[in-house]
């Protein structure tokens, strides 16, 4: 069956003239409702249904579209202005390509690419639904259909089984089901949870749901996640995370999509990807690599460069410098009374008697109140690099100029871009363009041949095949992959003199 054009699309060219797979880490499906749906009453029983259409949270239908402008300007935290249609329809062959799985794998070499990860639509918002009985009941179900629709195809797709996060027995037990039974090869885990405020929510119950703090998962958690991480170690699945941010703080506008989606998903992921590098789970699990996908790679060159500059700056030793013990209170009051006239001489006095601010805020018992990078196992610049650059991977759509940053950068390091297509949504108006898109860099010469490689092949490999070398076994790239695997990095020994060895 040819589903699309008799003239060869620009990205099947382009792929054909590269010596190398390409690999779509991030493409989507739109969900087949209906069927779904039934995954749905079965999982759950009667009822269920019914309940997750009707929440707010589930995806299905925003509260935005029910309220007349008075109301959302009244309910403001629930009000916030979504987008109209998610999925393009002018393109009908589009819109059931990402709908009806053996019609994406049959138009594969039209789209220029060898293989692909498939995320959910509706399905990435299942794990931060609020209601504990249908935030379950909608994972497991979402994982039973996407395991069983796309079980035919998986040499080239493989979908995303969705954990919910709440606690970590919850994310435990659909691990379990999702990878150990169902035998699911990638993740989507929630960047974060909203957890209502203890005191506050005794005070005013009815409204604890807007009452929250942001729980990281890492960071000062309600639970200890090492659990987690390590069944995902275990199971030999990397934890990729997508979380959506529209409505979130800032991107709350009442009348403005855009203001709202701009920038949201990688505010989500800056969110896990510091907490488990200062969490030093990425220190503890060591054989891990996590993904935070849709986000682009720019916000991640911002958030290495902070930390650098954070840790020159604020490590233990120089904090220690900031003591306020370390005040040669003499020479200090001198100082005033030559220089800063009678306003200072008169008062300089009053600043030992709890009148100086600084000396108010208390002494740490020892280091470990210091030693903020502690967890992490940070005690030199290197120790950053090792932690943050190769564990860390950042799906890049292909349109993306500043892509060229994961690969030209001041700090000299090559961070770990994959190439997603988010075919399925919105933004991409035809799906025969998105690979194409991802060359451009290369036409433009604002990246290399090998950078492209890196990009589309090699570092979605590294992802997965880095934590389960079986990943692409059985795919139309395993030999390929294998290859790469078995293969020393290129510049490695340049990166292991820099001390940014992998």
């Amino acid at each position: 069956m040819s589903a699309g054009d008799n003239d060869p699309s620009r990205s099947a060219q382009i792929r054909a003239r590269l010596n190398h797979p390409v690999i779509d880490a991030d493409g989507h499906c739109t969900e087949f409702e209906p069927a779904f749906l039934d995954y749905l009453r079965d999982v759950g029983g009667a009822g269920v249904v019914e309940r997750y259409k009707a929440i707010p949270d589930s995806g299905f239908r925003y509260t935005w579209h029910q309220m007349s402008p008075q109301q959302r300007l009244e309910h403001r935290a629930l009000a916030f202005r979504p987008l109209w249609w998610a999925h393009p329809k002018k393109n009908t062959l589009d819109n059931a390509t990402t709908t009806i799985p053996r019609l994406h794998y049959e138009r594969m070499d039209e789209f220029g690419i060898d293989f692909a990860i498939i995320y959910p639509s509706i399905g990435l918002l299942a794990p931060h639904i609020s209601d504990q009985e249908i935030r379950l009941t909608a994972c497991r179900a979402f994982n039973k259909f996407n395991a069983d629709i796309y079980a035919d195809f998986s040499d080239r797709l493989t979908p995303v089984a969705v954990i919910p996060a709440n606690t970590p027995q919850e994310a435990l037990d659909e691990l379990d089901y999702a990878v150990g039974e169902r035998k699911m090869k990638a993740v989507q885990l929630p960047a974060f949870i909203n957890r209502p405020i203890p005191a506050l929510a005794r005070k005013a119950p009815e409204m604890a749901g807007f009452l929250t703090w942001v729980d990281n998962l890492c960071v000062d958690s309600a639970y200890d996640y090492d659990p987690v991480w390590a069944k995902c170690q275990e199971l030999r699945v990397a934890p990729t995370f997508h979380t959506v941010t529209v409505g979130v703080g800032s991107r709350a506008t009442l009348s403005n999509f855009m203001f709202n989606f701009v920038g949201h998903f990688a505010a989500s992921a800056e969110v896990i990807c510091k907490a488990l590098l200062i969490g030093g789970v990425t220190r503890r699990f060591p054989r891990l690599n996590f993904a935070f996908q849709e986000a682009g790679v720019a916000w991640a060159v911002h958030l290495y460069g902070g930390l650098h500059m954070a840790w020159a700056t604020h490590n233990v030793g120089m904090i220690r410098d900031l003591d306020p013990a370390n005040l040669d209170r003499a020479m200090f009051e001198d100082l005033c009374r030559k220089l800063g006239g009678p306003l200072y001489a008169e008062r300089v006095h009053r600043l030992w008697q709890g009148d100086a601010s600084d000396l108010l805020l208390g002494t740490p018992e020892d280091d470990k109140d210091l030693d903020e990078w502690a967890p992490a196992g940070i005690r030199t610049a290197d120790d950053l690099r090792e932690r943050f650059v190769p564990h860390f991977y950042f799906g890049c759509e292909g349109e993306d100029l500043l892509n060229v940053l994961a690969f030209r950068n001041p700090f000299g390091c090559r961070f770990n871009a994959v190439f997603g297509s988010d075919i399925g949504h919105f933004d991409v108006h035809d799906q025969r363009e998105a690979a194409a898109e991802a060359y451009e860099l290369v036409e433009k010469g604002l990246i290399s041949a090998d950078d492209y490689r890196e990009l589309v092949f090699a570092n979605p490999v590294r992802l997965h095949g880095g934590v389960n070398p079986d990943f692409f076994k059985g795919t139309r790239v395993e030999r390929d992959a294998a290859r790469l695997l078995a293969a020393p990095r290129a510049g490695e020994g340049a990166q292991a003199a820099a001390g940014g060895a992998r």
